[in-house]
């Protein structure tokens, strides 16, 4: 067996017995209030945190300003409530119209 299959089973089996535990530690383990909470806020601040390089960055370098503009854009239409498909169409269209008149 080589090291690749060694180590994809490894995690296979960590993957389960991490999703196992879940159901089997239910009733059994209480977590505070307090550790919920900085969960709760970690997840968060982590979602943030990827949104933020993925809007950006590109490669090494900062993606330009048209990306930006179009999460913008995105974020503002998803504040007032748009549906989903509008959010997504408003930037995309924003970033498109950006890069179209050479704004990169």
């Amino acid at each position: 067996m080589n090291a690749q299959l060694a180590c994809v089973l490894v995690l296979a089996a960590g993957t389960y017995a991490f999703r196992l535990a879940g159901p089997a530690l239910h009733g059994r383990v209480e977590i505070p209030a307090r550790v919920q909470e900085l969960l709760t806020i970690g997840a968060t601040v982590l979602l943030v945190a990827l949104l933020a390089t993925g809007a950006l960055t590109e490669g090494h370098g900062f993606a330009g300003w048209s990306r930006p503009a179009g999460v913008l854009v995105a974020v503002a239409l998803a504040w007032r409530r748009a549906p989903f498909a509008v959010v997504v169409l408003g930037a995309a269209a924003t970033t498109a119209l950006l890069r179209l008149t050479g704004l990169t």
